[in-house]
């Protein structure tokens, strides 16, 4: 038996998954589970251990490691960086030799971790670049098995920010690369940066701020990332100081990262003054994050445009963290001859412990059997048992549904009369979005319920949109592409006529960030939104994560907690069926029942 634990670590959004026969069975970040710190570089212990658990396999059973990071990648475009950048190199070069000291004692120490024998340990360790398991996190699992494009780019791995590749069968043959100081990513978070979000992972503020401005800066950014024609794209140095930010880099004892300032002064020079995190967010601020989202755009196309030149574009598999940009996902598929693409869940560095895994199932071990991700569910799950000892534990009034059917009709009537609802089932998502199992679910025909929510229980901006989640038959007749997006990864226009009729999933520019939900992608949740059609004429729902403020609740005592907390109406928990003390919705009457002994 194969048994490959796909790891990254000491690198952002910690994971680990576990490949059993060339099949995943399991997968989880790091930041759901122990700690709960957000995007988290802190080594997977905690979620090694559940993978073990879950599968009921013990680390002598694992036959393989395979870890997204290989420090001997790209070694001639390091050696230059240093050279170029001698005033930062020395710190440089200490955070990277931490950091490999830190991955090979950690692995050493890994028996002890999961309270295993050392002497009966016997895998191999492989090593994968970071960009390699990002392709190899989308191709390997995508239902392609053909001539296949595929993409990765974000801020950069093992030195590199851009990678293309021709993929077929089990084999993926690199093409180019971009290394850095070169980085669409570093450019997106140098203006998020500017803009005054200063937090990791905050670069997808800048781009749902962007439809609110003017075009006023394009000629501004032109100058901060140039395209060659004939080639990728540079990024201007004199605005974005990539060495300085990489040296400024803040590693907290908690696992979280804060990237040291990219932008220079030269870039408050051709902009004016960077926004102060907590002040106002004004027009200015508006206007830069519309030119930073278009020209991020023009560059993230020429880079489609160069693979196409090199790989024919009909299936295109794609990752890295810009891929978590819906806006140019969509675009990708509106203006490029692609006809089939496919984005795993977690397209972000996350992803990568699956592309590594797979990666050494393919290419390490020549093996040709395929998996394809057809769902997002390989997180956590805890059973009825867990989730009525969580309920007693906090003192809650609740109702057993008798049936499947109860439980889906009590829910969509608290939905459709305007209640707030946390909705916990099953496995948790794997990757970044909630798409169905730890969601906060509302009625997007509501007006106000946008301005509720992010108020009442997520406590964020104002300008930020909440997703729609959308029965795949009903698509076409509300969006104007009519296009797969399971995992949430495509933000579209809404037809006209459709705008208004649904405001708390619509986005000032007229878009919504659609999940398209099937049968097979998540049974239950496909069912609700079929019995929401059946009252309201249309399935959609809107869908936000549940969380407030911290990593999406993993146990059911956290989404309990998130309930208590933040004016939630209404908490669904498997079965079970929870309302606020004086909650006026017509379903309480069905809801509400004793805690029993």
């Amino acid at each position: 038996m194969s048994v490959i634990l796909g790891l990254n670590a000491f690198h952002p959004d910690a994971a680990a998954c576990l490949v059993m026969d060339g099949k995943l069975v399991g997968a989880v970040a790091e930041e759901r589970l122990g700690e709960r710190n957000k995007h988290t570089m802190a080594f997977p212990e905690n979620a090694i251990r559940w993978l073990l658990d879950h599968s009921g396999v013990r680390l002598r059973d694992v036959t393989d490691i395979a870890i997204a990071r290989d420090t001997s990648a790209n070694r001639t475009a390091k050696l230059a960086h240093l050279v170029r950048n001698a005033s930062t190199a020395a710190s440089t070069v200490q955070k990277f030799l931490t950091r490999s000291t830190d991955t090979r004692k950690t692995l050493n120490n890994l028996a002890e971790i999961c309270d295993a024998d050392p002497s009966l340990v016997r895998y191999e360790v492989h090593h994968v670049e970071h960009h390699l398991a990002h392709i190899a996190s989308a191709f390997y699992v995508s239902p392609f098995e053909s001539e296949t494009a595929g993409l990765s780019y974000d801020g950069s791995g093992d030195f590199a920010s851009v990678m293309a590749a021709r993929c077929e069968g089990n084999k993926i043959e690199v093409l180019d690369r971009v290394t850095l100081p070169h980085s669409l990513g570093h450019f997106y978070t140098a203006m998020c940066q500017f803009i005054g979000f200063d937090l990791f992972g905050e670069e997808y503020k800048v781009m749902v701020l962007a439809p609110y401005g003017a075009d006023n800066f394009a000629d501004e950014l032109a100058q901060i990332i140039q395209l060659d024609p004939n080639g990728w794209f540079t990024l201007n140095s004199k605005y974005v100081d990539v060495a300085k930010g990489i040296s400024g880099a803040d590693f907290t004892d908690d696992g979280m990262m804060r990237m040291g300032r990219i932008y220079t002064a030269a870039m408050e020079r051709l902009l004016g003054p960077s926004r102060q995190p907590g002040t106002e967010v004004t027009q200015r601020e508006m206007d830069i994050a519309r030119a930073t989202q278009a020209r991020f755009e023009q560059a993230a196309g020429q880079c489609v445009a160069r693979l196409g030149q090199q790989v024919p574009l009909a299936n295109l598999a794609m990752a890295g963290g810009c891929a978590l940009n819906g806006v140019m996902n969509a675009r990708i598929q509106r203006d490029f001859p692609v006809e089939n693409v496919y984005l795993q869940s977690a397209a972000s560095d996350d992803g990568t412990a699956i592309g590594a895994a797979f990666h050494c199932w393919h290419a390490k071990h020549d093996r040709t059997e395929r998996f394809e991700m057809r769902h997002s569910l390989w997180g956590p799950e805890y059973g009825e048992h867990d989730i009525q000892a969580a309920l007693e534990q906090f003192g809650l009034t609740y109702r057993r549904c008798e049936s499947e059917q109860v439980l889906l009709d009590i829910t969509a009537d608290f939905i459709v009369e305007g209640a707030v609802l946390g909705w916990y089932q099953g496995r948790s998502e794997w990757g970044p979005r909630a798409l169905g199992n730890r969601s906060i679910l509302a009625n997007p025909a509501i007006a106000d319920m946008k301005g509720t929510i992010n108020t009442k229980i997520k406590k964020r901006e104002s300008f930020r949109p909440f997703a729609p989640s959308v029965l795949r038959e009903e698509v076409g007749r509300f969006f104007e592409q009519d296009i797969e997006s399971p995992f949430m990864m495509h933000v579209v226009k809404f037809k006209p006529e459709w705008r208004e009729m649904f405001p708390a999933v619509t986005h000032v520019d007229g878009t919504g960030r659609l999940q398209s939900v099937e049968e097979e992608n998540n049974p239950l949740y496909f069912r609700l939104l079929q019995a929401l059609k059946a009252r309201t004429g249309y399935g959609i729902v809107l869908n936000t994560s549940f969380n407030e403020n911290e990593p999406v609740v993993d146990r059911p005592e956290q989404a309990i907690a998130c309930f208590n907390r933040t004016d939630m109406d209404v908490l669904v928990l498997g079965r079970y069926v929870v309302t606020k003390p004086g909650y006026a919705g017509s379903g309480e009457a069905h809801a509400a029942h004793p805690a029993q002994p």
